[in-house]
């Protein structure tokens, strides 16, 4: 009898916890699988996507059948979050996550025009979310706000960011943690550092070294000198879960547990492919954030019961071979 009270307690806690959360970019490599996620957890989703959006494939593969009866998935621009726009498609819901950024390619996070673009879209973004009864707004920010760190990097690290990446986010954290503060809503701001796994962009360091390496071929790098962290894709998805069900106004670093030489990173890669293929370090330009080392600090979203699980190792034996 005590087990099937503690089973019916929880039952009712997690039928307390349901939510309706929108998710803007929903067809995107976090926000897809932050969407699967979500809706395993038993809450209600409405997905925004891009009208023209070449991604929207990369959310059905994500999300299967069993789990749609809960999806709504909603075609708007980012430019028309506005709330006239939105209440056609969602009258109410009780948090949002905002994904949705343009220019997330290393050469157009040198732009100005492409990166400061997105602030106004964002901050309409939130406008919405209060008219529609969301107590939170989620916002999917970037370790590039901190610029170049050579220490661990905490929450309270001086923002120092080189990219106009880094600081078109950093720009809208300001202005959107005031208006929420306006809009009695909740601002959660979360500073991703770096996420990979399946369905991530193709120019990213992990699927190149991959798939050149699959193919025997030479991989050109950078010193790869620098200090990183990696994070799985499902793991990112569970800690922006958990921000929105239990994060309190103010900004979460979102990173793994394993950090190391970036260097260590690659030759594990290079070895779980069989050691095929070549590497070349000290050839290619440095990025759009130069050599910034990654030393994410991460206790104040462990506090909130998050825990990354997925190894290095085995999230690339998962992108090379499938799930277990």
């Amino acid at each position: 009898m005590a087990v099937a009270s503690q089973k019916q307690k929880q039952n009712v806690i997690e039928k307390d916890n349901h939510m309706k959360i929108v998710v803007t970019g929903a067809s995107g490599f976090i926000g897809a699988a932050t969407v699967r996620c979500l809706l395993e957890r038993g809450h209600e989703v409405c997905a925004v996507v891009r009208p023209d959006s070449p991604r929207l494939p990369n959310l059905w593969k994500k999300v299967p059948e069993e789990l749609r009866l809960g999806l709504q998935v909603v075609f708007l621009d980012g430019k028309d979050l506005t709330e006239e726009n939105f209440r056609k498609h969602c009258s109410l819901a009780e948090a949002w996550l905002h994904t949705s950024w343009s220019g997330p390619g290393s050469d157009n996070r040198k732009k100005r025009e492409v990166q400061w673009s997105n602030i106004q879209d964002s901050l309409t973004a939130v406008r919405t979310a209060a008219s529609i009864g969301c107590k939170r707004f989620v916002f999917t920010g970037s370790q590039a706000e901190y610029g170049i760190c050579y220490e661990t990097i905490r929450e309270d690290t001086p923002c120092h960011p080189v990219s106009e990446y880094g600081k078109a986010k950093l720009e809208f954290a300001k202005q959107a943690e005031k208006l929420c503060s306006e809009l009695s809503m909740d601002y959660v701001h979360t500073r991703i550092f770096s996420v990979y796994g399946p369905g991530d962009h193709p120019w990213t360091l992990v699927r190149s070294c991959l798939e050149t390496w699959q193919e025997e071929g030479e991989m050109k790098l950078g010193e790869c000198s620098q200090w990183w962290n990696f994070l799985y894709i499902e793991d990112a998805a569970k800690g922006l879960a958990v921000l929105l069900e239990k994060g309190v106004h103010g900004i979460y670093n979102l990173a793994g547990n394993d950090t190391r030489i970036l260097r260590e990173f690659v030759e594990e890669m290079y070895r779980l492919c069989g050691s095929k293929g070549s590497c070349l370090y000290g050839v290619r330009p440095q990025n759009a954030e130069k050599d910034a080392n990654l030393i994410p600090d991460i206790g104040k979203l462990l506090a909130l019961g998050w825990q990354p699980s997925v190894s290095f190792e085995k999230g690339i034996c998962e992108l090379l071979h499938g799930p277990e």
